[in-house]
């Protein structure tokens, strides 16, 4: 009973929490008088009083949170709290149904960057704040979700910037306490983010286009008040300063903050993980853009590395823009773009996906058991950096990825039981999976998800959900020996 208690106290705290973003867009609509301040007005009142009503009757109870109400907590938040989010959207679209709204919030919280909604360019300025407000607010959610819930569980914290991330993130480096690396890492999420606005107003969007696209790329979010995307903007300066930031979101945030720390790039070159996405990134536009001009689907190299490049980045870091339709390109490059959503950004980032640090240690793994085969009595261990890798993490990962493409695998077999083509099953997976927002085919970005039936959206929430929590912190729900004293 005292666990559904301290899970009942803690949720109430955070709608209360989501309650004062709504008054944000409440205050955006009343100043800009767009049409939308009733709808937030009523979903304002009914958060606030609903996360009271779980809050204040819970609150003499102890706040001992467990490994078993952690997980109960981490489940039921990220799965619950879209549900009160969709109020403002439900109350000004009344046409919307509550499947499509929930499948719209869930994708703004998971950092997907998926949308069910058309017309963009007319939304109220409150509602297309409000769906950028979920993506940037998720992505400060993502490092707390890392650096304070995961050490709960057991399963992650400061694991994610240290035992996964060896070599340039060391203890030392980082605050003593969770609560004041938190608060360091929040500093720099929201600096990076400040900086990011600036730049794209000097790239030439409106100051609310460059808060606007700001927040999604530093969540890497991938939501646009645009239906065209960033194609809407054909700017080369803006795709150029999106990249960058995109990039910046993909690489472990607590490498920013030593890099901040030393006033040195330094870490950034001793880090594996960055060099090793960025490198990958690099070779990766430049051969498809070999690809696409070879294939005359532009005039000339420099144009095609200009768009391969913009949207590779942006679905390899999972973040979901667009500024052409790439269901059209040879297909060879939109299925990397979206193999590389399943590696590339890096543990402690706000990306998703299998994670960089993950690929390095399997690939190590392997290359040491081909040694072993050759020498069947050496002793080989792993390193990454100056630190070894115990079997313990290397268990870990093994078991995290055969979960992940079990997953992947079982519902993508869901939605092709519904009636959807395997293309657009397989695209939307793992676009979802890895938070990475557009797909191919029906779900493509010159498209979107509106499409999907009821059954086939609660899929794609499902697919969003299991992949920002990085699986175990829903699957184990589901095994017996979870639910025994």
């Amino acid at each position: 009973m005292n666990v559904i208690l301290t899970i009942i106290h803690i949720f109430g705290l955070v709608i209360i929490g989501f309650s004062g973003l709504m008054l944000t867009c409440l205050l955006t609509s009343l100043a800009y008088q767009d049409g939308a301040s009733f709808a937030f007005t009523q979903a304002t009142m009914i958060t606030f009083l609903s996360g009271l009503l779980m809050f204040l009757p819970t609150l003499n109870m102890p706040k001992a949170v467990t490994r078993r109400s952690g997980f109960l907590l981490v489940a039921s938040t990220w799965s619950l709290t879209p549900v009160f989010c969709t109020l403002p959207l439900m109350l000004f679209l009344p046409q919307l149904t509550f499947v499509d709204a929930y499948f719209e919030t869930v994708s703004g919280l998971t950092t997907t960057g998926a949308t069910i909604l058309s017309g963009l360019d007319n939304l109220p300025m409150s509602i297309n704040l409000w769906r950028h407000e979920l993506n940037w607010i998720a992505g400060m959610g993502i490092i707390i979700f890392a650096v304070a819930i995961l050490p709960i569980l057991g399963i992650g914290g400061m694991q994610l910037y240290i035992a996964e991330s060896p070599g340039s993130v060391k203890e030392s480096d980082l605050p003593p306490r969770i609560a004041q690396t938190a608060k360091a890492l929040w500093l720099v999420y929201a600096g990076i983010t400040l900086i990011c606005i600036i730049s794209l107003k000097f790239a030439g969007m409106d100051w609310f286009d460059a808060i606007c696209h700001a927040f999604a790329a530093m969540s890497l979010g991938g939501f646009s008040t645009h239906d065209s995307n960033v194609g809407f903007f054909n700017s080369v300066p803006i795709e150029v300063v999106l990249s960058i930031f995109q990039l910046l979101a993909a690489i472990n945030f607590a490498t920013h903050f030593i890099v901040l720390k030393k006033k040195s790039i330094t870490p950034y070159l001793k880090d594996l993980e960055a060099t090793s996405f960025l490198a990958l990134i690099l070779v990766s536009c430049l051969l498809t853009a070999g690809v696409l001009w070879h294939n005359d689907t532009y005039p000339d190299y420099l144009t095609a590395f200009r768009h391969v490049s913009f949207n590779l980045i942006t679905i390899a870091t999972d973040c979901g823009f667009a500024s052409q339709d790439f269901n059209q390109w040879p297909i060879f490059v939109p299925m990397w773009m979206l193999f590389l959503s399943c590696i590339s950004a890096c543990s402690g980032s706000t990306g998703g996906g299998n994670r960089m640090i993950r690929t390095i240690i399997l690939l190590k793994q392997s290359r040491i058991e081909l040694f072993k085969f050759i020498h069947p009595n050496a002793i080989r261990l792993m390193k990454i950096g100056d630190t070894v890798i115990g079997n313990e993490i290397i268990t870990s990962v093994t078991g995290f990825i055969f979960l992940y493409f079990i997953s992947i695998v079982f519902l993508v077999f869901l939605l092709l039981l519904g009636g959807l083509d395997f293309l657009s099953a397989f695209s939307a997976i793992i676009a979802c999976f890895n938070n990475a927002g557009p797909g191919l085919n029906q779900v493509g970005p010159a498209t979107n998800y509106a499409s999907l039936t009821d059954f086939q959206t609660l899929i794609c929430c499902i697919a969003m959900l299991l992949g920002r929590v990085q699986i175990f912190s829903i699957i184990i729900l589901f095994v017996p020996e979870f639910w025994k004293k």
